[in-house]
């Protein structure tokens, strides 16, 4: 593997729109052949993943329209994280605001960047077990199902495509690595989530 310098180093910077959720950039950079470039990029808060597993091996899921696709999918919790919130109690507060579960024991995963080509998004996937059903509590503009399913019938869904979410099917693969004995390793999460 070469060790030659693949940074592209700012030249300007501008904001082309800052929304309730997205902040959207546009730069200029240098290349490292010294040519210059334009970069368009989306900066996001970071988000959090939760898979839950109760203790039948069955994983909480939600179905929930997506506006951008303009149809239902079928996702593991998520949310973003709020200003000052670290990615565990972000996941604590969305597993309980979507889905009304709690857990007892949380294990971070993995970090994941989904969109590495226009964002600098980046999501902590959780592994949430010992759960207690509670009431959801829910925002007045969120509406979804929450169900249970097996975790071989999710992966089928993943499989035949029904399941198409990234950070769903991330999730699942985790959740199946997990439950077939394959641990990550216990770390705590990196600095830069």
């Amino acid at each position: 593997m070469s060790s030659s310098d693949l940074t592209e180093k700012q030249l300007s910077s501008q904001t082309v729109y800052r929304g309730g959720l997205l902040h959207v950039k546009e730069d200029r950079v240098q290349l490292p052949n010294g040519q210059s470039a334009r970069r368009e990029y989306i900066l996001h808060p970071g988000a959090v993943v939760i898979i839950p597993l109760l203790a039948n091996g069955q994983v909480v899921m939600e179905r929930q329209f997506r506006y951008p696709l303009n149809r239902d999918l079928y996702e593991l919790p998520a949310g973003k994280l709020d200003a000052g919130e670290t990615a565990l109690l972000c996941g604590q507060r969305e597993l309980l605001e979507e889905t009304g579960y709690s857990a007892a024991n949380w294990r971070y995963v993995a970090t994941i960047h989904p969109c590495i080509g226009y964002s600098n998004e980046s999501m902590s996937l959780f592994l949430a077990q010992d759960l207690t059903e509670g009431v959801h509590q829910r925002d007045d503009d969120e509406f979804l199902e929450v169900f249970t399913v097996s975790l071989s019938e999710a992966l089928e869904w993943v499989r035949i495509g029904r399941i198409t979410d990234v950070k769903t099917v991330i999730g699942l693969f985790w959740a199946e690595k997990i439950l077939n004995g394959w641990l990550p390793p216990e770390m705590a999460l990196p600095d830069s989530v």
